[in-house]
């Protein structure tokens, strides 16, 4: 199976079907600059009283939510349309079109939908960030751009694990579109440093909803933050927590009774 091969062949397919809507290029466009707009407000209000937010300065805050939109430039480009399509695929019996294919059907059911202009807030986040790295005057080496694209690997990964296992709930439970919307208002929780919230909430931001090992640790490998403990640490949660996924994924799927049955 060329999985390289197929996943652009979704993305394919999802930007021609996208773009009979342009108008909705400029919709998302709009929606990320006010969103990005809002962000910076409330950076600007906080540290007109104070010099730093526990420790971390305003441009390295600025450079982390850049990689928060990044990420959820990610999630909202392709899993989450595409798990959402697969939980609304198994309430109404049509995952046999895809369980009946020759090809991992886990791999299937996150990449079948892509929302195009999503890519507006990665770009934008690759933009913010690249001017706060700018007005820091940080200089990367190889180590610490090595250790940024291993950090947002891993972070990606640990989302998208995490999405496939509440989407997974949909072959126990009829309704599970409530649980991924309480995910996504956490996930807000992410544009900030995890070192501001109480210890109780960095716990549960970290190893309950993994939000700061998706925003606050690639921020950390930019910013000079990061060791290298941690960030083996997160990649052996991913590697566990990705193994978990495809058990919960194949028991699912042995359960579910769909159209044909």
């Amino acid at each position: 199976m060329n999985i390289p091969r197929l996943i652009s062949v979704f993305i394919r397919v999802g930007v021609m079907s996208e773009l009979a809507y342009r108008a909705n290029f400029l919709v998302q466009l709009l929606e990320s600059v006010l969103d990005l707009a809002t962000a910076f407000a409330g950076i600007a209000v906080i540290f007109s009283y104070t010099k730093d937010l526990s420790g971390w300065r305003p441009d390295e805050v600025i450079a982390l939510v850049g990689v928060f939109f990044m990420v959820g430039g990610a999630i909202r480009f392709m899993i989450q349309p595409s798990l959402q399509e697969f939980i609304r695929s198994v309430r109404r019996g049509t995952l046999d079109f895809t369980l009946t294919k020759p090809a991992d059907s886990q791999l299937l059911i996150s990449i079948q939908r892509v929302e195009i202009w999503k890519l507006t807030d990665i770009v934008l986040g690759v933009i913010v960030f690249s001017v706060a790295l700018t007005r820091m005057g940080t200089r990367l080496d190889l180590l610490q751009v090595a250790g940024f694209a291993a950090a947002l690997v891993t972070g990606g990964s640990i989302v998208y694990c995490f999405w496939v296992l509440l989407a997974s709930l949909s072959f126990w439970f009829v309704r599970v579109e409530n649980i991924l919307v309480i995910f996504q208002s956490m996930y807000e929780a992410g544009r900030w440093p995890i070192s501001i919230y109480p210890r109780w909430l960095r716990f549960a931001l970290t190893f309950i909803v993994p939000v700061a090992v998706a925003t606050t640790v690639p921020a950390q490998a930019l910013t000079g933050r990061l060791t290298w403990q941690a960030l083996i640490s997160a990649a052996a949660v991913a590697a566990l927590l990705f193994a978990v996924t495809r058990v919960v994924w194949r028991i699912g799927t042995r359960r579910y009774s769909g159209a044909s049955a």
